[in-house]
């Protein structure tokens, strides 16, 4: 199986919808990935990621199904206590190498000034639900690894949502921190990063990465943007 996440476009945060512009990059990614050969379409029930889903959904003709637990995940204190950047994951993670703390150290729920932030738990739940629906499309999780058990595992499916969200499933699906990929892929509006999982059922597959935040698609058309 392969697997297209995609990032919403430029959005109104208030509003929660796209703006003028996140739909021009929507439109673009959509032109993109008209031959990606993409059989199934998810969704954050989210409107700036269902908006730019649906962009895509009509170019290819399917359905948007929403996934719940890909909404964007929170962040903040946890208990009333003071959180640097109040729990911003990406300065967080800029904050902890002005420190000297590694990004590849697991044990972030221990350090202070960063483990008193809700986003740990938002961090778990998106790794719980993924793997229920990842049973569903016919991967079971092992140890770090997925087992193939489905049948019909030969397809590709796009997932648009949120570049919290989907840090935080990359991080499960690859076992590697979190904060450290906060840091290292911070996507862009529209950038997509593609997975591939062994089809062979019985075998015990761990995701390849194929491409990573390619966003080529807004910036060679004109609808680009500033940081």
């Amino acid at each position: 199986m392969k697997i297209v996440f995609v990032r919403h476009g430029h959005p109104d945060y208030v509003k929660d919808c796209l703006t003028e512009l996140g739909n021009k990059q929507a439109k673009a990614a959509a032109q993109r990935l008209e031959n990606e050969g993409i059989e199934e379409i998810y969704s954050s029930p989210l409107g700036r990621a269902y908006e730019t889903a649906m962009h895509t959904a009509e170019v290819i003709s399917k359905g948007v199904t929403k996934l719940p637990f890909m909404r964007e995940i929170k962040w903040g204190s946890s208990d009333g206590n003071s959180v640097y950047a109040d729990g911003h994951p990406w300065d967080t993670s800029l904050y902890a190498i002005s420190l000297g703390y590694s990004l590849m150290d697991g044990e972030w729920t221990k350090k202070e000034p960063f483990c008193n932030n809700v986003v740990f738990g938002e961090i778990e739940r998106v790794a719980v639900e993924a793997d229920r629906w990842l049973m569903t499309m016919g991967y079971r999780r092992e140890g770090t690894n997925y087992r193939v058990v489905g049948e019909n595992t030969n397809k590709t499916i796009a997932i648009f949502s949120h570049g919290g969200a989907s840090t935080a499933l990359l991080s499960h699906l690859l076992n590697l921190p979190f904060f450290y990929l906060c840091r290292v892929l911070c996507p862009d509006f529209t950038s997509i990063t593609v997975l591939s999982l062994s089809d062979e059922k019985g075998a015990l597959t761990t995701p390849m990465i194929e491409y990573a935040n390619d966003s080529k698609h807004i910036k060679t058309n004109g609808v680009s943007y500033d940081m």
